[in-house]
């Protein structure tokens, strides 16, 4: 039995489109599936991230309300904070020179070894890669490449800048999944898929990446104590007592151990 496929829904669609609809529907079943899941994911990721904006929305609202009324405590806290720091400073400072005093003290003579904090090395293979992969998608959606096609500009200036973005300050795994992306013919800036023997990405896998990063933020910004106050307390602002007798304590014991300064 022939295969039947839903078509989109043709009312108001004049004549020529209605026809031409339903021959892309009947030829190209397959490619509408890939349309589908792609929007499917970008929706659920705009979703994700409409969601994370509004509790960062809200409980950043929560938390200027709370600094407001802390306000003073904030500042000394801080304050009572810096000066313990640079007393322990000096007291350090006074025990090395009394230790100079001693009779048995000895200068360290010859250059010191100063302790120099080593920066994780590239992977010369994996940067080659990097470069690779970068390349090949910034000629593929480069701008120049639509500079007569007003509709596809923009879109190609916003493709690349998000690649450029990716290259520079992203890994390898992010780079690779946009590189699939765009020529799984996802960029929409082409009307036929570019066949690469070497990408092996899943579909949309770069969708599915975004969305699971989204969805771990989105997880960190729910975990945060003051949306969970925000989410738990019959009354939010009855925190703010709690925070008031954390603060008199903290300050009663920086008091305490700045006295003498």
């Amino acid at each position: 039995m022939k295969r039947r496929f839903r078509t989109p829904a043709l009312k108001n669609v004049p004549e020529l489109c209605r026809y031409q609809l339903i021959y892309m529907c009947e030829k190209y079943p397959s490619k509408l599936n890939e349309t589908s899941e792609q929007e499917a994911l970008q929706a659920q990721l705009e979703s994700l991230t409409q969601e994370l904006e509004a509790i960062l929305l809200k409980t950043g609202n929560f938390e200027n309300i709370l600094r407001t009324h802390l306000e003073n405590a904030l500042i000394e806290e801080q304050e009572l904070t810096v000066l313990y720091k640079q007393q322990k400073a000096a007291k350090k400072e006074k025990r090395l020179h009394q230790k100079k005093r001693g009779k048995n003290y000895r200068e360290i003579d010859g250059l010191q070894t100063i302790a120099i904090k080593k920066t994780p090395r590239t992977n010369p293979e994996e940067q080659q890669e990097k470069k690779r992969l970068y390349r090949e998608a910034m000629l593929h959606v480069h701008p120049d490449k639509f500079s007569m096609q007003a509709d596809k500009l923009d879109l190609a200036t916003t493709i690349t800048t998000q690649l450029i973005a990716i290259y520079t300050t992203g890994d390898l795994d992010t780079l690779r999944a946009f590189h699939a992306h765009i020529f799984q013919g996802n960029d929409l800036l082409t009307d036929h898929i570019i066949p690469q023997k070497e990408i092996m990405q899943p579909k949309n896998n770069y969708l599915h990446l975004e969305i699971r990063k989204m969805t771990e933020r989105l997880e960190e910004a729910k975990n945060k104590h003051t949306y969970k106050v925000l989410m738990e307390y019959e009354d939010p602002m009855t925190f703010l007592e709690e925070l008031k007798a954390y603060y008199e304590d903290r300050l009663f014991k920086l008091r305490k151990r700045t006295r003498k300064g």
